[in-house]
């Protein structure tokens, strides 16, 4: 996987003031605000910023927090995890391993019956959804 690098400049370019916030500033939308909070649509989430397939729908489920939620991402490399202490606790925040925008953050053992009991809590404005033909 070929990594993107971009200038401050050229993201501004290629992304609304809100994509840009959220992608490359770790900013957060309001909940329950997103376009995906509560799409059911069967297809391909990709990065909003780079076009990298992120999650499958088949990994989304209804967490009811405000945000997209996947138990899992597509594909083990398609994100990477830091460790985030902005809030003054320890979270885990999720990253597209391709450019290296903030997508949110991932949460695990909450008791979600799901296969992996993790909750990747996704921003609506990070994704793309490409729907199955």
């Amino acid at each position: 996987m070929e990594k993107i690098h971009k200038s401050d400049e050229e993201w501004r370019a290629s992304l609304s003031p809100e994509e840009y916030h959220v992608l490359r500033e770790a900013g957060t939308e309001r909940p329950f605000t997103g376009e995906y909070t509560d799409t059911k649509t069967v297809g391909v989430y990709r990065c909003r910023a780079c076009g990298t397939e992120l999650f499958r729908s088949d990994a989304k489920f209804d967490s009811h927090c405000g945000w997209p939620s996947f138990f899992e991402p597509s594909k083990s490399e398609a994100v990477t995890l830091l460790e985030d202490r902005s809030l003054g606790t320890v979270r885990t925040e999720v990253r597209c391993a391709t450019c290296d925008s903030h997508l949110g953050h991932v949460f695990h053992g909450e008791g979600y019956q799901t296969p992996t009991d993790d909750r990747f809590c996704i921003n609506s404005i990070s994704l793309t959804l490409e729907p199955a033909e």
